[in-house]
């Protein structure tokens, strides 16, 4: 039995104009259904990934925001958020829709899948993964 590896899927990209932050959604997938501890960092103009409210008519793309959320159903229930990348883009905790997962060690408990972390900490974090991904 082989053993899970960390993997830090960090996403810098703005949700759309790109093909990054789809992909990097995709590679999160897989990774989750292969049993591997799957976390990802949003960071830069990546934290836009996670505001709320998308309108993508206007784009002629299809709005794949609303699937962060379904995340914790694949074992997904770490989502690490720069507070610097925030603040540099003017958002708070509060402009980013709520991401949430349902602890099977605590009764289901619903729980927030966001992690606000200041630089330092995401530093920290990243050298604690096996494998770092940036997309």
């Amino acid at each position: 039995m082989s053993v899970a590896k960390k993997f830090l899927y960090v996403n810098r990209k703005a949700p759309y104009g790109t093909i990054y932050a789809l992909e990097s959604l995709e590679v999160v997938l897989i990774g989750a259904a292969f049993d591997q501890n799957v976390s990802l960092a949003f960071l830069d103009d990546g934290v836009f990934q996670l505001a709320k409210g998308q309108d993508t008519k206007g784009l002629g793309v299809k709005n794949f925001s609303p699937t962060f959320r379904a995340l914790g159903d694949y074992g997904v229930t770490k989502l690490y958020v720069e507070k610097e990348s925030l603040a540099e883009r003017g958002l708070t905790e509060d402009d980013l829709m709520p991401v949430t997962y349902e602890d099977e060690n605590d009764g289901f408990a619903e729980k927030p899948s966001l992690i606000f972390v200041d630089r330092a900490e995401l530093a920290r974090v990243m050298r604690d993964q096996d494998v770092v991904l940036s997309f």
